[in-house]
């Protein structure tokens, strides 16, 4: 039974000590094969580290690591020893600008001394240039390039105040002189291969102003499932894996892949319709035998939560957005888009594509639990990390029909949150809040369902039962139920098996809390 590479991004490791590596090497070739300059963005944890060591051991020429896989059974790869240059920021320091100059120059002269060439410059960009054509001259085999994380020490000072802008700024200055290197025409017919990777997307004009040849393959559709797993692949190279949870929870395989699918399944990253996994996720789960939030757990984007609550981001509309292909390439420093943020950082994914609207949502529920849990102590200013057993039981309720506990600890939350005069406590801050809350406490929840008479404010699924609610504020639940069913909220669910129940909830703006609640089961 081969090991679960959990947490290694060596692809040499990877093949030398028995893990899975799931062969990505048909994408690779055809890459490798077509062109020379590329760039790929996708989330953290996803699998960027691994392809970029994966390029650099078919660039160094080391085929007896490759046998097996799809690259050296059905292709004609000449595996031709190349030098290589392997940038990755996640070891180059960039707390401040200096940091990072003297980080590259560091960085340079450790791989022009093992390559055995002097430097002789204390600038970053003259360096890396120095080094390319000497390694080329050197060797007189075009150099491959590769920068793992190459908006690293830009996005890591976001979201942190002032002074750390203008030090997100000043690096981001740094790294377009250095990345402008790969633009000179001697450097170009030095190189036979390069290849960018990080989370973020930042626009030609504000990093690769100089480097406007990089095929972008972000979301071209070949690419799609270059990184994380298709069901094929899930299927096929951890059934042993999928066999031992079905075992552990004494569930069916069926139920196991079901699971595995709600939890972590979802992202798409073009218009053609494949589906991957996080890869980060599904080895852990497998390794834990478990399906915990597993992804979430390594970090939240501080930047992407202060942005959205900034902005008082309409959060509820986050599952249903519809954007431009255009909201997808942009980047900017001194204007963040929260649609672009939450694609690019792997919080929303495509879920449908009508000619030039592209419809977002949550890939998962693994993504969409974690994020409300971390949003809804962000929204509710004040609100401590000890109320989150109050959240956490909520969905528990609702499933066992317990509305006065369910009540009860809906209460006790908004009880907790301290008064805020600059918060305006309308219908849309607590449907707001009601909704991060039941996300947060893994309930199944859709906002501004759309219907033929309307949109319903908040439905709550579960295997065996549907809830429909709507929330008023300062005026009575007896209202808010009869909307329900005046509009025939139910009608879309009377022949789905489900239980009905309806809910109409009255917030008071003056005590801050919910006023009165009616339940009416159909």
């Amino acid at each position: 039974m081969k090991k679960l590479p959990v947490g290694i991004y060596s692809f040499e490791f990877i093949r030398r000590h028995n893990h899975i590596y799931v062969d990505k090497t048909r994408h690779i070739y055809q890459m490798i094969t077509d062109g020379m300059f590329y760039f790929l963005s996708r989330p953290r944890r996803f699998g960027k580290s691994l392809l970029v060591t994966t390029l650099w051991n078919l660039f160094d020429g080391r085929k007896e690591l490759f046998e097996g896989l799809w690259i050296t059974e059905h292709s004609d790869w000449a595996w031709q020893k190349h030098p290589v240059i392997l940038l990755d920021f996640n070891g180059i320091p960039g707390s401040t600008p200096e940091e990072l100059r003297q980080g590259l120059l560091l960085s340079l002269q450790r791989i022009a001394e093992e390559s055995g060439l002097s430097h002789k410059v204390d600038f970053p960009e003259i360096q890396f240039k120095e080094l390319i054509l000497g390694l080329y001259e050197k060797t007189k085999v075009p150099v491959v390039i590769l920068i793992d994380e190459y908006d690293k020490r830009i996005i890591d000072h976001l979201g942190k105040g002032e002074a750390s802008m203008t030090i997100a700024k000043a690096n981001r200055d740094i790294l377009k002189q250095f990345y402008g290197v790969l633009k000179d025409t001697s450097v170009a017919a030095s190189v036979r291969f390069v290849f960018l990777t990080g989370v973020s997307k930042f626009s030609k004009v504000s990093i690769f102003s100089e480097l406007n040849n990089l095929n972008d393959l972000t979301m071209q559709d070949y690419y799609a499932d270059m990184l994380g797993y298709t069901q094929e692949e899930l299927e096929s190279y951890f059934s042993e894996y999928i066999d031992l949870l079905a075992k552990k929870l004494n569930w069916t395989l069926e139920q196991v892949k079901q699971e595995l699918a709600r939890h972590y399944n979802g992202y798409r990253f073009s218009e053609r319709n494949v589906k991957v996994y996080n890869p980060f996720s599904i080895l852990k789960s497998f390794n834990e035998l478990n399906f915990k939030n597993h992804w979430f757990e390594t970090g939240t984007p501080t930047f992407l939560v202060n942005l959205l609550r900034e902005q008082q981001y309409d959060l509820p509309q986050v599952e249903q957005l519809q954007v431009s292909q255009a909201s997808f390439t942009t980047f900017e420093i001194d204007d963040l888009l929260p649609e672009a943020l939450l694609f690019q950082t792997g919080y929303v994914t495509i879920q449908d594509v009508q000619g030039e609207i592209y419809s977002l949502s949550y890939p998962n529920q693994e993504v969409k639990t974690a994020l409300h849990e971390s949003l809804l102590f962000a929204w509710a200013t004040g609100l401590k990390r000890t109320n989150s057993s109050h959240v956490l039981r909520l969905a528990h309720y609702l499933q066992a029909e317990n509305f006065e506990a369910f009540f009860e600890s809906l209460t006790a939350i908004f009880a907790a949150i301290p008064y805020d005069i600059q918060t305006n406590r309308d219908e849309a801050y607590y449907h707001t809040l009601f909704y991060l809350m039941i996300s947060a406490s893994g309930g199944t929840s859709q906002s501004g369902l759309l219907t033929c008479r309307g949109r319903i404010d908040l439905v709550v699924t579960f295997k065996d039962k549907v809830y429909i609610i709507e929330f008023k504020c300062n005026h009575s639940a007896a209202m808010a139920l009869q909307q329900i069913k005046d509009k025939r909220y139910a009608d879309r669910y009377r022949n789905s098996g489900l239980r009905v129940t309806l809910m109409g909830i009255n917030f008071s703006s003056e005590t801050r809390n919910v006023a009165e609640w009616l339940v009416e089961t159909l």
